[in-house]
């Protein structure tokens, strides 16, 4: 008895050494087949109600159609010195160009150049993503006016600018910015 036991336990742990049989060679999946180029994607239809509530806030959706600006313009907060310059240029939801500087007092300054920058989205907000850093800089139009915000950008800001970095609002129509 103690023979079967000993048998028993020695296949058992052979069989723990056992590896399984290599998996069977697959066929090589084909290549997808080349699609047509997708259309723009379209800006999302908003709901009455949606576009009431805007309204009672004195807001404006963000325009489904692709962004065109052009802007060189510079401001100053003459109480805190907050000051910046930006140069823009904006043509079917393609940025052409992008300067950017702005220089916060006691903080430091931000600086963005579209050499920096690679465009990754176009409708309805255009993003640029740094090719440096994980910075990211959106624009948009909601009525006459443009947003160019920035996220996650402290590699491009000095000191701890980047912690009192606000987006540039542009008057579309009058071309000025603050």
């Amino acid at each position: 008895m103690l023979g079967r036991v000993a048998a028993c336990a020695l296949t058992v742990w052979l069989a723990g050494c056992a590896t399984a049989p290599p998996p069977a060679p697959t066929a090589p999946t084909p290549a997808p087949a080349p699609t047509a180029p997708q259309a723009a994607p379209q800006a999302p239809v908003l709901k009455k109600e949606t576009l009431a509530y805007l309204a009672k806030r004195g807001l404006k959706p963000i325009s489904g159609r692709a962004l065109n600006t052009q802007v060189n313009c510079g401001f100053v907060d003459k109480e805190t010195g907050y000051a910046g310059q930006l140069a823009l240029a904006v043509t079917d939801a393609h940025v052409e160009r992008l300067e950017a500087r702005v220089d916060i007092p006691k903080r430091g300054s931000c600086r963005f150049n579209l050499a920096d920058f690679r465009q990754i989205e176009r409708l309805p907000i255009v993003v640029l993503a740094s090719q440096k850093s994980s910075c990211k800089v959106s624009l948009w139009e909601q009525g006459d006016q443009v947003t160019v915000a920035f996220r996650d950008c402290r590699a491009e800001c000095g000191g701890d600018a980047v912690d009192y970095l606000w987006p540039i609002l542009v008057d579309n129509r009058k071309g000025r910015c603050s």
